[in-house]
């Protein structure tokens, strides 16, 4: 593998100092992921990387990023010393979008952000070789990791970027510079935070503030903000591009035909029809594929081969994810959406359980955050598409609770104080014939209730777990 950073890339990109001539062939943060030939880089979260430098280095890493001197770690050892490790990470990340003769897509989204990049993996990948993180890494140092990792032959990059807070996504969108900004919605997420769905398109809006000379800005054409994004895209000397159902977009979607394991987008982009196949189900799944396609066309690339390849989209672990249960006596269905919620995502997840042949629909729900002051009031405001959706309804967390208050009594499975309760309870329900959609907030750790239904599979005689085809 050839080299993705040399010693004299190193310091030159980061000012560090790095007595050993090496060459790094990839970038970890995690000894758990790492691979032989990375540089490690030391930062400080929950844990201090600093106290896994020498575990990295045992495993093959060549060199470690590092601020201070790490514990059990030789004084000979390759050490890339720096001011501060994250300021290195995002002026690594900096130096490799300097050096790339790629062409850069940064998406951002109250949701779908993630689910649009992996479908602008395929759908670029298909044109040339495409870089793009391999989980959601949107943040501070998420985006720096992304582009640290960029291989020095990559035609695309796509950059998902992220925010929890107002300020957030601009450093994000300079460092990046995309030729091409995608916003795939406007929501609710973070509205604690923000305060208004104004000041949360005001922040999306900021991408835009790293855009090329001569990008292209991606735009929802419903969403209400639009002439808000709109103004900020002429602020940024964008052209634009909107995708959507009216007859206004630019790539609108002119149908949709949605089976319980797949979904077929008609597509309609400056007179020509396209038709796109979904290995996993969902009308949102169509608006996000008509925003991959608005991208490529921007970046002035094939949509028709574009269009095919996402025949290979299928939802990911803890998006969507459609995973076989066996359980004595037969088998059941679990719908994997554990790694975030929103109000516009539970819906959009409800309408993919509503559509799945089932002896009994069942959904469990933990808390939406960081919502605010209308929390409560957004939680039981769900009820009524809960309560059509599914059959039986089980929930946990504290505003979870108000929906729960909210459903008839016929609907109500239980209401636990959080997921670790709820997941025990949760797999002695599930039986055969059963479709369980799981979807909560990162926080409210609903992965804990897919690991129990998923763990029936080793009780049962019937064989393992697997995702469904």
């Amino acid at each position: 593998m050839s080299a993705l950073w040399t010693s004299a890339e190193l310091r030159g990109a980061t000012g560090g100092t790095l007595a050993a001539e090496i060459a790094a062939t990839g970038v970890s943060i995690d000894t758990r992921s790492l691979q032989p030939g990375d540089l490690f880089v030391a930062l400080r979260d929950a844990r201090d990387g600093h106290d896994f430098v020498a575990e990295a280095l045992a495993r093959g890493a060549v060199a470690a990023m590092v601020d201070r001197d790490p514990p059990g770690v030789p004084t000979d050892a390759p050490l890339l010393r720096v001011a501060d490790t994250l300021a290195g990470l995002q002026a690594l990340g900096a130096a490799a979008r300097g050096r790339s003769r790629a062409r850069f897509v940064g998406i951002t989204g109250s949701v779908g952000k993630t689910t649009t990049k992996e479908m602008l993996r395929l759908a670029l990948g298909a044109l040339g070789p495409t870089h793009a993180a391999t989980a959601s890494y949107n943040n501070h140092w998420g985006v720096p990791l992304t582009l640290a990792r960029q291989p020095r032959d990559a035609a695309f990059a796509i950059v998902e970027m992220g925010m929890n807070n107002r300020g957030e996504i601009a450093p994000l969108a300079r460092m990046a510079r995309p030729h091409v900004a995608v916003i795939t919605t406007i929501g609710t997420a973070h509205i604690g935070n923000l305060g208004s769905q104004e000041a949360i398109a005001e922040e999306k809006a900021d991408i835009l503030l790293g855009l090329e000379k001569g990008g292209a800005a991606i735009l929802p054409a419903e969403s209400p903000f639009l002439s808000q994004l709109l103004a900020r895209a002429k602020q940024a000397g964008a052209r634009v591009l909107t995708f959507g159902e009216s007859a206004r977009a630019d790539i609108q979607l002119t149908d949709y035909v949605g089976e319980a394991a797949r979904g077929t987008a008609r597509v309609l982009m400056d007179g020509l029809p396209l038709s796109v196949h979904l290995a996993a189900p969902g009308h949102h799944l169509a608006l996000n594929a008509c925003a991959a396609i608005a991208t490529v066309h921007a970046l002035e690339g094939d949509v028709v081969a574009a269009a095919e390849a996402l025949r290979g989209f299928g939802a990911g672990a803890g998006r969507g994810a459609r995973v076989t249960l066996a359980l004595p006596g037969g088998t059941a269905l679990l719908l994997d959406d554990s790694y975030n919620a929103s109000p516009a995502s539970i819906r959009a997840g409800l309408s993919v359980l509503a559509a799945q042949p089932a002896t009994r629909r069942i959904v469990a729900l933990g808390d939406m955050l960081e919502l605010g002051e209308g929390g409560p009031a957004m939680h039981a405001e769900l009820a009524s598409d809960v309560a059509s959706a599914a059959d039986l309804v089980y929930c946990c967390g504290p505003l979870m609770r108000h929906l729960f208050a909210a459903l008839p009594e016929k609907k109500r499975g239980a209401h636990l104080p959080d997921s670790s309760a709820l997941a025990p309870l949760l797999a002695g329900a599930v039986r055969p014939g059963d479709a369980v959609l799981v979807k909560g907030s990162l926080g409210s750790r609903m992965a804990l209730v897919v690991a129990a239904l998923t763990s029936l599979n080793d009780k049962s005689s019937a064989g393992g777990a697997g995702v469904v085809p």
